[in-house]
């Protein structure tokens, strides 16, 4: 059975930092490319970041760049999204997902497998 997980959400003020964390099963983790995405009310799933499946290319969207890394540790079959200097607008729900290309597509139609979404906001 795939499992994504994503976990450390939560409320944090402008200018503060949050980890998530993205734990998977069922799937062999080393051979797919991972993606954050995000989405609000009435708003299609944008695209974060991604990373491939060795790691070595990452991609981020203009609004993170500089201020989110994607990172993942393929031991644990995890990934995280470290996220700084939040602001409002990064109020979300955060998905984690998964995509057996390996590339890191930054669009949400290739991933095959998808976590639940973990809640973040961001307080002015």
């Amino acid at each position: 059975q795939v499992q994504l997980v994503e976990s450390g959400g939560g409320l944090v003020q402008a200018g503060g930092s949050l980890r998530l964390s993205c734990a998977t099963s069922g799937f062999t983790f080393s051979r797919y490319a991972v993606g954050w995405f995000r989405q609000t009310p009435g708003k299609e799933r944008a695209f974060v970041a991604s990373t491939t499946w060795t790691g070595s290319r990452v991609s981020y969207s203009d609004s993170v760049k500089g201020r989110f890394t994607i990172a993942r540790d393929n031991a644990k079959s995890t990934a995280y999204l470290e996220m700084n200097s939040l602001k409002p607008e990064d109020t979300a729900v955060y998905y984690c997902a998964a995509d057996n290309r390996g590339f890191g597509s930054t669009s949400p139609g290739t991933y095959e497998y998808w976590g639940q979404g973990t809640q973040v906001t961001v307080s002015s």
